[in-house]
């Protein structure tokens, strides 16, 4: 389950740069970096080793 939140919250900062770079599209963006931001630090936090 912990791999699945980093592989998602990869996902998201990578559609973030790609829509606030090549688009500017607006606010839903940001709200997908702050859930992205959200995922990578409950990883930190949890102290899990990426596998």
């Amino acid at each position: 389950m912990g791999n699945l939140l980093y592989i998602i919250a990869v996902i998201l900062i990578i559609g973030w740069a790609i829509g606030f770079f090549a688009f500017n599209v607006g606010a839903i963006i940001h709200i997908l970096l702050v859930i992205a931001i959200i995922a990578i630090i409950l990883r930190v936090i949890q102290g899990r080793k990426i596998v």
